[in-house]
């Protein structure tokens, strides 16, 4: 099926208009305390593996390791995570959530619950696992096309020998 790009466009802009109370700055300004995009995806990563070191964080988001130090540090102002020093190794430092930070994330996971919980129950089982088989081959397709996009992308640094 060709996709014309008229309808796709319109398609998606009447989509976002639909949402736009969800994505809305004001229903989630008192959640996200003006996080940015690898600011939340951090929090996320530690609440999910507990502690981390800079090195994981900065493979995660995929940014230098400066940048996810920086990340860090404001994170830490907003006093979401802090810094602790391995008991075994002293010169290991992990990052762990503060009581804040666990505050965040369970408010953030209250509010996606509730939109999830309310979406579900308006569907039958067949609706449910028709969106779970569609999600699963968006996600497919993009994983292959960041995939073929990241090996051009390789593909067009050139290797020059030093003797």
């Amino acid at each position: 099926m060709k996709l014309d790009i008229n309808n796709l466009e319109n398609t998606l802009f009447d989509f976002v208009d639909q949402i736009k109370v969800i994505i809305a700055p004001e229903t989630w300004e008192n959640i996200l305390l003006n996080f940015t995009k690898n600011e939340m995806l951090m929090l996320v990563l530690v609440y999910r593996k507990t502690d981390i070191n800079m090195t994981q964080i900065a493979e995660y988001l995929n940014v230098p390791l400066n940048t996810a130090t920086g990340i860090v540090d404001r994170m830490e102002k907003k006093e979401m995570v802090t810094r602790q020093r391995s008991i075994e190794d002293k010169r290991v430092v992990t990052i762990v959530l503060t009581v804040n930070g666990k505050q965040q994330i369970y408010s953030i996971l209250q509010k996606f619950l509730g939109y999830g919980q309310r979406i579900i129950s308006s569907m039958t089982a067949e609706e449910i696992a028709l969106i779970g088989t569609v999600i699963a081959k968006v996600t497919t397709l993009l994983q292959e096309v960041r995939l073929n996009d990241e090996s051009s992308t390789r593909s067009k640094v050139r290797k020059i020998m030093i003797d």
